[in-house]
């Protein structure tokens, strides 16, 4: 996997001579599909077709839709010739595209036992082969939109495998079996006994800029770069433990309304919210549903597969409050990948805060962390034109925003001014709690 594979999405800029960035991109683009493929390896066939639930996705339709994105978008307008593996897939692997036409319905994707996976492995391997031809043959006068095109393509391929991994987790624990997808995965194996005890840093308040400034590939929607103000403010230098938040359930957290925002103690009663999704109690002791299958709770661990709901009334319990997105990106800056537990350290889990550092632990990896910030339009948005403008804008409503990345986000996809989404209520994201404060 390369360490980045970034320019600029919605723009025909690409910062390279265009020779170099197609050189570039040609060499990401089959990392970056090999990587796919490899995490759906160790699942049957039967394992490919679950569909737990509607917000989640059968991998086997991860496959086909990251393919779809390079037939839609590039092939069928771009290469001259193409000849499309099934005229059909333009409508099965649709997601969410209304421009490009009808779709089949979102939560019944697990009934599509056709094609086979054979036969989506197929059209994967139809697709590179097309690719191929179009790194090599694609005129250069054409080359540079395309390259932007590519380059948002194979991020978009990152993002679904962080989902694959986030929906098999689910469907394999909705088996009583409690399968794991991959038992030799060391699912936080490297924990110490215990983790470090909280610091608090504090930060001054002031005028700060934050979202993307350049110089490499990033989303719409982190952009433009532009000032806010923020008052003073403190952050923990680690995200909440298991430890701490299983004090926060046995202290009855789940059952005091006055913790909770409305809606939230809503869905609490609704969905029977006891504690974590994946955690469970027996005759005393927790366990959690790891991918490496069901393990006691490591206490040290950042607690993971929490709503914004719950991370929300945590920290009203804790006498603190959440990070707004600036004061987050603020507190992170020079963060980066270095050392961090993502895809690439392959725990497929959150692991205890090490020693102690210079700034705050664990910003980036682990657990994407809620954030109180709605995910809304920086100012000066604008949607990028044709299809792939519906890539970010038009889900501006109704969600919060994460940041920081988990253990199984792919390497060179992540970065601080990366904004995560997810509505209140979700809980199978990697998305756990760093604790804020006022100024004092």
């Amino acid at each position: 996997m390369p360490d980045s594979i970034g320019t600029r999405e919605g723009s025909a800029a690409v910062p390279e001579q265009a020779e170099s960035a197609r050189a570039r991109l040609a060499r990401a683009y089959p990392a970056v599909r090999a990587l796919t493929a490899a995490l759906a390896a160790p699942l049957s066939a039967e394992d490919q077709q679950i569909q737990s639930m509607a917000d989640a996705s059968p991998t086997k339709w991860h496959l086909a839709h990251a393919t779809w994105f390079f037939e839609t978008f590039l092939l069928a307008p771009g290469l001259d010739g193409y000849r499309p593996f099934d005229p059909m897939y333009r409508y099965l692997f649709n997601s969410y595209y209304e421009g490009v036409g009808a779709r089949h319905p979102r939560p019944a994707r697990g009934v599509l036992s056709r094609p086979a996976l054979v036969e989506v492995t197929a059209y994967r391997a139809h697709v590179d082969r097309a690719m191929e031809r179009l790194f090599a043959t694609l005129p250069e006068r054409r080359w540079r939109d395309a390259a932007a095109l590519i380059e948002l393509g194979l991020h978009h391929e990152q993002q679904h495998q962080e989902l694959l991994l986030m929906d098999i987790k689910h469907a394999l624990s909705r088996n009583p079996l409690r399968p794991a997808y991959r038992p030799a995965a060391d699912a936080g194996g490297r924990a110490p006994a215990a983790a470090p005890e909280a610091a608090w840093r504090a930060y001054p308040g002031g005028l700060v800029r934050i979202g993307d400034g350049g110089g490499g590939f990033a989303f719409d929607n982190e952009r433009p770069r532009h000032r806010v103000v923020i008052e003073g403010f403190a952050l923990a230098d680690r995200p909440v433990t298991n430890g701490e938040y299983l004090a926060f359930v046995e202290d009855g957290g789940y059952d005091d309304p006055l913790l909770w925002l409305s809606d939230g103690w809503a869905a609490c009663r609704a969905e029977g919210w006891r504690a974590p999704l994946y955690w469970r109690e027996v005759d005393g002791t927790w366990f959690e549903f790891t991918l490496a299958g069901e393990r006691p709770l490591d206490p040290a661990a950042p607690v993971c597969h929490v709503s914004y709901y719950e991370a929300a009334a945590y920290a009203q319990w804790a006498g603190r409050r959440l990070p707004t997105e600036a004061e987050w990106e603020h507190a992170a800056a020079g963060r980066g990948e270095v050392g961090a537990n993502l895809l690439a350290a392959d725990l497929l889990h959150p692991a205890a805060a090490g020693p102690d550092a210079a700034g705050p632990r664990q910003m980036i990896g682990d657990v994407w962390e809620w954030t109180a910030s709605p995910y809304v339009a920086y100012p000066g948005f604008r949607v990028s034109p044709g299809a792939v403008g519906e890539y970010n804008g038009k889900f501006m409503s109704n969600q919060m925003v994460l940041r920081g990345g988990c253990c199984t986000t792919p390497p060179g996809h992540v970065r601080i001014t990366y904004r995560n989404f997810f509505y209140p209520h979700q809980r199978w994201p990697f998305a756990g709690i760093r604790l804020a404060a006022d100024g004092r």
